[in-house]
């Protein structure tokens, strides 16, 4: 079976799990995101991820490429397995539980302050996909 193209990042709103991607689909896809991000004020930020660390890595190296500050974990699980991680940049704080039965990816949603664009959410993107560039 082959993968369909990804070429937007529209193409991976239909997808429950991030899809592997090639160089040339990352910076395709990496250039509009930046192009879409620069029109919101503040994100929060799902991973969903095999592990809390991975989540962790996978919203550092996102930090780290939008040049944004660091976000503080408030809550992670004592027990090990799959995790979704919620970040809010506006309230500056990680949140991270346990979660079975999720797919695998970044999820970004872009928010404005009053009289901005409307919210929107980008993804799943792979979770290497700020380290690939």
């Amino acid at each position: 079976m082959t993968k369909a193209p990804i070429g937007r990042l529209d193409d991976l709103a239909r997808l429950r799990s991030a899809p592997d991607l090639d160089r040339a689909e990352i910076l395709v896809l990496h250039r509009e995101l930046s192009t879409a991000m620069a029109m919101f004020n503040w994100f929060t930020v799902g991973v969903m991820a095999p592990s809390a660390s991975e989540a962790l890595e996978a919203l550092r190296s996102l930090e780290r490429d939008q040049n944004w500050d660091a976000l503080e974990v408030v809550q992670s699980p004592e027990q090990s397995g799959p995790v979704y991680l919620k970040a809010n940049q506006k309230g500056g704080s990680i949140r991270i539980r346990i979660e079975h039965d999720l797919g695998c990816g970044i999820l970004i949603s872009g928010h404005a302050d009053d009289g901005g664009p409307q919210s929107t959410t980008w993804g799943p993107l792979p979770l290497n996909f700020f380290k690939q560039r």
